[in-house]
């Protein structure tokens, strides 16, 4: 048996990212794009990590994440600090336009969910998702 696993998550990710955008252009939400949101989603759960710490929680290799804080920074998303204790370590803050973008950003997650998840019990998802973290707790012992 051919295993399709990796093909179709990765099909799910290019196809999801595009539905993501299309919906963010459907309800004019121009303040983020996908990539973006997955900063800001870590952020939101937990605001002022180091940069290793958001690269590591969003998959983004540094030198893409510090290219996208840039932009974000520039557009006044986010700002970068230097932590009281050890001045070497660049800490990644929202800035309160950021933290209002919260609700936007829910709304169209819960929009993508109920696409994601048409047809599938609660049972389901529980199990999926599940399954999901066991994946990623594997590809993650290898990094």
């Amino acid at each position: 048996m051919e295993r399709q696993g990796g093909f179709l998550i990765t099909r799910i990710k290019q196809v999801g990212g595009r539905i993501f955008e299309r919906i963010l252009a459907q309800k004019n939400i121009d303040a983020f794009n996908g990539a973006q949101g997955r900063i800001l989603y870590v952020l939101w759960h937990e605001d002022g990590i180091p940069i290793s710490e958001l690269s590591r929680e969003t998959g983004l290799a540094m030198t893409t994440l510090t290219g996208m804080l840039d932009r974000m920074e520039t557009s006044g998303l986010v700002r970068r600090d230097r932590g009281d204790t050890d001045r070497r370590k660049i800490l990644i803050f929202l800035t309160e336009s950021a933290k209002a973008l919260k609700d936007d950003y829910d709304e169209v997650t819960k929009e993508i969910g109920d696409i994601y998840y048409k047809g599938f019990s609660e049972e389901e998802i529980r199990q999926f998702e599940a399954y999901l973290r066991r994946i990623l707790a594997n590809v993650e012992e290898r990094i």
